[in-house]
């Protein structure tokens, strides 16, 4: 297929901020473009309307800096790169400028070709073979053979993708929507006015039963080509031969939040209680002697714990298990803060002896499939009871979590501070009936933390400091989501960073993690791809005109870096209204 037919989709997309018709958009191109084309090129197609060229368990990067792209668009484009900086800082879209400068350059020495969509994705996927001497200018080099073949919007769209800042605000849900469309709009009722451009769906009903379906089928496989592949036969019950299986990464469950035990015993009058432990979640796969260790954003993290990888080999059977890996003081044995660990996540380099100087123990607490079969739909008590069956106790390798079943608040409490006490944020609490719903915020998985709740904030800007601080990133603006997938800023936080610590929670560590992801700038300001997480406590939540969330915080303090936590597992917007709201009655 032709990029170009991708590209007039994006040009589509980009012009309207509804919802429905991006949706409507998708399923037409899907219904047009997509339908006849082989599980392979279906793949390409769906991760680059996600602005992506590969699944988030490949730890991908393409290693390109502002400074390359610039590069490669001065060579492609014989324009200088102080002229492109400008533009850059004047525009603030790099995207654009390539854009406007190809139009510039189409009737002199500019060779078009036709580009495919196979070759704008294959050279992208290459950037990232390339790495230490002469890496650069190979990666200008594969960059400037698509500049110097594309037209004016392919060269904006090729160089947004490479910067991962797409801008046409398409996610899975709504690709997820698109298909749904685009395989039974007959069947739920689907009507369009390319006039008014209203979309009505008749059968609300069947359109919500098939969306619950298909959502479900893509929290098993985290592959929307998958779910494509199995809704071309026009049956929604073909997406029931889509099986959980070791090596396909899950979404995982998660918790809501309670300021109580009486709050939790409202809901439960008996449950589970497991300590809660300020590790980082490890989804963890075993085949046979293959062990596979996912974070909870789906990234594939094995080589970076062949600690862990050593111990699970030990263990019998096929199965996939969910986790909290803690840090421990080699000497007192004392579980140690997230923090300190938190580096061992992204290490590419003397894992050996990070692992020794940053050991971790595995605190298992659910069991989602076993030796064949899924046991998300078994209850918690009966995967709690296979669990403790498959899991030693071998203190500082693995362990079960920390468990108490009772209907007494007493008992619970004296739980809870024992939890404390051993350095622990609180306790899980879970009903015993329930099942495993991946992907999904449920009531009956709560959490009880014994501080204030912090909240987690995604970095979209900053500004270069002054004086000794003048190459350091500070004064970090920071956003909850909405959901629509939007970032939307709530004010700006510089407080509890450190100029140097022994952990990766400083100015300089954080400005090189931030300065890949600057797409634009204005002065001294920078805007940055919403990919970090930030953990923030506050005094309290202000309404502000000021801010596009509207509301600001008020003395906002950063407390951790959250490698393990991705952008769209950020503070949602509903969650931060719901949290001034109780801040109101708490006043009254």
């Amino acid at each position: 297929m032709r990029y170009y037919d991708l590209v007039e989709l994006y040009e589509n997309l980009e012009k309207t901020s509804k919802r429905l018709e991006k949706t409507y958009l998708i399923s037409e191109f899907i219904k047009s473009k997509v339908l006849n084309l082989d599980e392979h090129k279906v793949n390409r197609i769906i991760l680059l309307l996600l602005g992506k060229v590969a699944a988030a368990w490949e730890r991908f990067n393409t290693g390109v800096s502002a400074s390359i792209l610039v590069g490669a668009i001065s060579k492609s484009l014989g324009v200088s790169k102080d002229k492109i900086e400008g533009l850059w800082k004047e525009k603030g879209d790099l995207g654009l400028i390539t854009e406007e400068l190809i139009k510039k350059k189409k009737q002199s020495t500019l060779f078009q070709i036709e580009l495919s969509i196979d070759k704008v994705f294959d050279n992208i996927r290459a950037l990232a073979l390339f790495e230490g001497k002469g890496s650069q200018e190979r990666k200008i080099g594969i960059i400037s053979e698509l500049l110097t073949s594309a037209n004016s919007l392919e060269g904006k769209y090729i160089v947004r993708t490479i910067m991962e800042e797409l801008r046409i605000m398409v996610k899975e849900s709504t690709i997820r929507d698109a298909l749904l469309w685009a395989f039974f709009s007959d069947k739920i009722g689907l009507s369009y006015d390319p006039i008014s451009k209203k979309i009505d769906v008749s059968n609300r009903t069947l359109f919500n039963e098939y969306q619950k379906r298909i959502q479900e089928a893509y929290d098993l496989t985290n592959d929307l080509t998958k779910v494509f592949i199995k809704l071309k036969s026009r049956s929604i019950d073909a997406l029931e031969s889509i099986e959980l299986k070791p090596g396909q990464p899950v979404k995982v469950m998660l918790a809501l939040k309670v300021d109580n035990l009486d709050e939790a015993f409202l809901r439960f009058n008996r449950a589970a209680f497991e300590f809660k432990y300020d590790g980082f979640r490890l989804q963890i796969h075993k085949k046979g002697k293959e062990v596979i260790l996912f974070t909870r954003r789906l990234e594939n993290v094995t080589k970076q714990f062949p600690d862990v990888v050593g111990t699970i080999k030990m263990l019998d059977g096929d199965f996939i298990i969910d986790s909290e890996a803690v840090g421990y003081d080699i000497n007192t044995k004392q579980y140690r803060p997230f923090q300190e660990i938190s580096q061992r996540i992204a290490r590419k380099y003397d894992i050996k002896d990070v692992a020794e100087k940053y050991p971790v123990e595995v605190n298992v607490f659910d069991v989602i499939y076993h030796n064949g079969k899924s046991l998300i739909k078994e209850p918690f008590k009966s995967r709690r009871d296979i669990l403790n069956g498959l899991v030693p106790n071998i203190p500082g390798k693995i362990k079960p979590s920390s468990l108490l079943i009772t209907g007494n608040k007493d008992k619970a409490k004296a739980f809870f501070d024992e939890s404390i006490k051993q350095g622990n944020e609180g306790l899980m609490i879970k009903a015993l009936d329930a099942e495993y719903k991946p992907g999904a915020r449920v009531g009956f998985m709560l959490k009880l933390k014994s501080v204030m709740e912090t909240l987690d904030l995604v970095i979209v800007g900053a500004e270069w400091g002054e004086g000794k601080r003048a190459n350091w990133l500070s004064s970090f603006s920071v956003a909850v989501i909405d959901e629509e997938g939007n970032f939307l800023d709530v004010g700006k936080v510089g407080t509890g960073i450190k100029e140097k610590t022994t952990d990766n929670l400083n100015f300089e560590n954080l400005t090189n993690i931030l300065k890949p992801l600057i797409f634009s700038k204005k002065g001294k300001s920078v805007f940055i791809k919403p990919m970090v997480v930030i953990e923030v406590n506050y005094e309290e939540i202000q309404k502000s005109p000021n801010y596009n969330s509207g509301y600001a915080l008020r003395f906002p303090r950063v407390v951790k870096l959250r490698p393990d936590k991705s952008p769209g597992e950020a503070t949602t917007l509903d969650y931060l209204e719901f949290l001034y709201r109780e801040q109101i009655k708490r006043r009254k």
